[in-house]
């Protein structure tokens, strides 16, 4: 047991405390390494963070370490209580090793936090022989301090999306930093209305909103009438996937609709249950007109010029519009009243879309698909803060494997 003092001393030293001994518990699991204050150090003040005289001792306590060759590791320490001065009261003792009334030291914490952002957190807790509750204690200590420590600097381009996370339309409102060198997630709302996207100005501050150059999004009108608000002088985008989403969605309606059409007059309902027939093979089309309209708006992506794609747009939504296609019609509707938004796509030479809010929203989906247990909106926040933040992360007195 020398030795893994000796180990210690190198990887996981602290001024003013001493390994004193090691030894195996009772039942042979795990190793107890008994701690001790050097001689003539003080105790430090847990509220001010002062040195100051002893008072008494408390009854021994455990400290959950890093495991070590398959043995859980504990730190044992008998904290000690400050007769602080300057707070004028008796206080608890902070140790460098642990973060308040926590079980687990701060290097474990830290460990199965980064173990967690790789597996699940049910993953972790059974691969390192502990609870899920306690690496749930690791990933809040992670990212409660990457939170209270990051820097969000100039942010010069962001897009805001909703995910739904639950059933019975339970959205998150999220919103990530989309430079072209930086791409984190900046903030998650609950809900997606408009006093759920205002709290992200209300946490950056007007001084750093005032600063945003380019926002993409989608047509959700909570959001369109948020940025009009908070940034009004910004190029905004509207995102291209979504179009092209709300155009799949008019060709079924098409295809539904012509489908019970077929069915009340009589014929056999070729139509039903062919969705990706018609998406993939244009010969087998019975919807054809909706069909070569949605197929036909693609060519708007190829135009460079917001000049000429908006001439596209604009023919394309008067073809449309004397089709007699009401799904379509109302796309085109749609697209005339968000025509200037739908052109800042070429006004911002097609630099930026939200193509990378829709891959962070896929990380996003992954880690709430391998929950197994987030039951809660705080318990989703700290896992998708943790897998997407980017967040700076504690000091570690050692690189631990």
């Amino acid at each position: 047991m020398l030795a893994l003092i000796t180990i210690l001393n190198r990887c996981h030293r602290f001024p003013g405390f001493v390994y004193q001994q090691a030894r195996f518990s009772s039942d042979q699991k795990s190793i107890e390494i008994a701690v001790r204050p050097r001689r003539g150090s003080k105790a430090v003040c847990s509220h001010c963070h002062e040195p100051g005289p002893g008072y008494d001792k408390l009854p021994e306590r455990r400290f959950e370490f890093i495991p070590f060759w398959g043995f859980l590791v504990f730190l044992l320490y008998s904290m000690r209580r400050v007769e602080c001065r300057r707070c004028q009261t008796v206080v608890v003792e902070e140790v460098p090793w642990g973060d308040g009334k926590r079980t687990l030291t701060r290097a474990y914490m830290l460990f199965l936090a980064g173990w967690a952002r790789r597996l699940s957190w049910k993953e972790t807790a059974e691969a390192f022989r502990t609870s899920w509750e306690k690496v749930f204690d690791a990933v809040e200590h992670v990212v409660t301090y990457g939170l209270e420590h990051r820097v969000l600097g100039q942010i010069d381009a962001i897009g805001v999306d909703e995910i739904q996370y639950a059933k019975g339309h339970k959205y998150l409102t999220l919103v990530y930093q989309i430079d072209l060198g930086v791409t984190r997630l900046l903030w998650i709302g609950r809900e997606r209305t408009i006093e759920s996207f205002q709290g992200f100005f209300k946490v950056i501050g007007d001084e750093i909103a005032s600063k945003i150059v380019f926002v993409c999004s989608d047509m959700w009108e909570p959001y369109l009438k948020v940025i009009r608000e908070k940034c009004s002088e910004v190029l905004h985008i509207l995102d291209r996937f979504h179009i092209v989403a709300k155009m799949n969605k008019a060709l079924d309606d098409v295809r539904a609709g012509e489908s019970r059409r077929m069915l009340r007059e009589g014929y056999m309902p070729v139509l039903k249950k062919s969705r990706w027939l018609l998406l993939k093979r244009e010969e087998n089309l019975k919807t054809v007109r909706a069909y070569l309209l949605k197929e036909a708006f693609q060519q708007l992506w190829d135009y460079n010029a917001p000049y000429w794609a908006g001439e596209f747009l604009d023919e394309w939504c008067r073809q449309v519009m004397r089709s007699r296609i009401e799904p379509m019609k109302k796309i085109a509707r749609s697209l005339r009243d968000h025509r200037e938004l739908i052109l800042n796509y070429f006004r911002a030479q097609k630099l930026l879309s939200s193509g990378v809010v829709e891959g962070l929203n896929n990380k996003a989906k992954v880690t709430m698909r391998k929950a197994y247990g987030f039951r809660t909106f705080r318990t989703l926040e700290l896992a998708l803060y943790h897998s997407l933040g980017k967040l700076p992360e504690p000091e570690s007195t050692h690189e631990f494997f």
